[in-house]
């Protein structure tokens, strides 16, 4: 390899490079090094752990990762053994030594050791000391794009007839234009993805609808999404199939979020809108889980399924740890007048809230609330929880069925468009404030 500056090289990094540990303990750690735009690769990069936890790195610490992440993805497919991986540090600091020459080879091996061990740290949930980068907030301007991508790959209609599987009392995605416009091919979302990692330099994407499961092709679009973080949502049902959880799991999917109201099947069924949904929907989650899949469950909360702590302990039976609750998004079928009947009030979600972080304390389980501003967040840290924020247009936008660019999923009126990732640019700038 020929001598060649920082700044050269930083801008030789063209796109999203990603790599997976496996440290000590279950579980392994994806890492994805996603540089600053053109034009700013001057600027710190974001290091995007399993999908969600960020950090950024000066132009340094970026090239050390990106050499490092380059040789161990020279190992692909194979097992990466303590004396291959001490063989890629000493490469790796090899090739440090020819950009940064005046420096000593053991401070980039003392430095590539100190780095993978903080990030490991991090993607474990550990504290680690000092401070490890800015606010996804401080970095946007040099963002490319969002973090997460959210492919809604099904409609809710299809030459106007209904396709989603269920028909959730509060769905947020029924009845509104952009969820129910044509659906795209298979090649042209596969355009789509490679579009994603090549020229927006997303590390996350999630396949959701609409209910995706509907589509024949979704095992194919998860397989050619390996080089992200990729996750499932779904209402479960088509699940109770095995083959098609052996087959998500042979394409590597990373995870699944299964939406669950209740473990009351009355309650689940009359808020799904059809009558044998809890018995599928839980055979899905029994099935995924035994194939090894990821798996973790969302509920919405309303009046009726208020008892949440009943449908923890029935999910902490099944083997679940991971949950998520929500209160009610206010779009789609939940803009209707009888909607206020089921919604909670600020008091009644904190109320549930309380008695849901005790039980997953107490049982081992991981629990997130995910509605901004609807529970304040002085009890929110009070509880030990994350204060979810809204994420349209920073950590996540969506793309409906067609390929029309939406703020989030759940932002879907027919003025919501951006535009479309399959045309032409247009020389436009959006500012959200």
């Amino acid at each position: 390899m020929k001598n060649q500056s920082a700044s050269t090289y930083l801008e030789s990094i063209s796109g999203v490079l990603s790599t997976t540990l496996n440290p000590e303990g279950p579980g392994a750690v994806r890492i994805h090094l996603v540089p600053a735009r053109k034009g700013k690769r001057n600027q710190p990069a974001m290091v995007v752990l399993n999908g969600w936890r960020i950090i950024t790195l000066k132009s340094a610490w970026a090239i050390l990762l990106a050499i490092f992440i380059r040789k161990v993805n020279k190992h692909a497919g194979n097992e990466v053994t303590e004396i291959d991986l001490s063989k890629i540090v000493e490469e790796t600091a090899d090739e440090m030594h020819q950009i940064f020459p005046r420096h000593f080879k053991f401070r980039f091996k003392r430095d590539l050791k100190e780095m993978l061990g903080t990030m490991i740290a991090i993607a474990k949930g550990e504290k680690v000391k000092g401070n490890i980068g800015m606010s996804i907030d401080d970095y946007a301007d040099r963002m490319a794009g969002p973090l997460r991508m959210d492919l809604m790959i099904s409609a809710m209609k299809k030459s106007g007839h209904w396709n989603c599987n269920q028909k959730c009392v509060y769905c947020y995605a029924a009845g509104q234009s952009q969820a129910e416009v044509p659906e795209l091919s298979t090649a042209e979302w596969i355009e789509i993805i490679d579009k994603l990692w090549n020229e927006a330099y997303v590390s996350q994407i999630t396949f959701t609808g609409g209910e995706p499961t509907r589509r024949d092709d979704l095992v194919d679009l998860i397989n050619h999404s390996k080089q992200f973080v990729t996750r499932l949502n779904t209402n479960g049902l088509a699940l109770e199939d095995e083959v098609l959880c052996q087959r998500l799991y042979d394409a590597c999917l990373d995870s699944v979020q299964v939406t669950l109201y209740s473990s009351d099947p009355e309650i689940h069924n009359r808020l799904v809108g059809i009558s044998n949904g809890f018995e599928r929907t839980v055979q899905g989650i029994k099935n995924a889980l035994e194939i090894g899949l990821n798996v973790s469950i969302n509920t919405p909360i309303v009046t009726n399924n208020q008892d949440y702590v009943s449908t923890l302990s029935f999910l902490h039976e099944l083997g679940i740890i991971y949950v998520t609750c929500s209160g009610i998004i206010y779009t789609g079928n939940a803009t209707n007048a009888d909607a206020e009947k089921g919604e909670l009030t600020s008091e009644g979600l904190t109320n549930m809230l309380e008695k849901a972080a005790k039980y997953c304390a107490e049982n081992g389980m991981e629990l997130a609330f995910t509605s901004p501003g609807q529970v304040s967040e002085e009890v929110l840290s009070k509880l030990n929880l994350d204060v979810p924020c809204c994420g349209a247009c920073l950590s996540n936008m969506a793309i409906s069925p067609n390929g029309d660019v939406v703020p989030c999923q759940s932002w879907l009126g027919a003025d919501s468009a951006l535009g479309n990732l399959l045309e032409e640019a247009k020389d436009t700038t959006y500012e959200i404030k």
